[in-house]
């Protein structure tokens, strides 16, 4: 559905700023779905970030700065999220061995088995939400939002 039946706006001062409004909406709406699909896992879209990162980083441990960097949400509190995964046993925190003053982040196993279903069930999903547009295009829109980025 085109961006001005979605949000009942007929017309946009220029192309560049419906493309901006467009490109909000949509993350909006991407965002949405993924905090729909892992309701029932009881963890948000920011806590399946963190597990990610974490996974990556396994079997070493990654410190809290390692998350903020990595993460896709910069506005999201990583040691907040950590605490709640940390309270589901989907992560453990212990003190690092070289910097008494830094926390090292570690994925449980069954973190690891989590996201492991996540991921299996997950990338239905992400097929069933980028369903309108061809593996061509999908890539031609990576171009665009890199390039938009510089």
């Amino acid at each position: 559905m085109e961006l001005e039946s979605e949000i009942k706006q007929k017309k946009f001062a220029s192309e560049y700023q419906k493309a901006a409004v467009n490109i909000l909406y949509t993350a909006n709406w991407l965002t949405y779905s993924h905090t729909k699909f892992m309701k029932p896992y009881k963890i948000s879209p920011q806590q399946y970030n963190i597990l990610r990162i974490l996974k990556g980083q396994h079997p070493n441990a990654a410190s809290v700065n390692l998350l903020i960097d990595r993460m896709l949400d910069k506005m999201s509190n990583a040691s907040r999220l950590v605490e709640k995964l940390k309270q589901k046993g989907l992560v453990e925190r212990k003190q690092c061995e070289k910097d008494r003053r830094q926390v090292d982040v570690l994925i449980t196993k069954k973190g690891l088995d989590l996201l492991e279903k996540l991921n299996k069930e997950f990338d239905q999903a992400e097929g069933d939400y980028l369903k309108n547009i061809t593996k061509d295009e999908a890539k031609e829109l990576n171009r665009i939002l890199d390039k938009l980025r510089g």
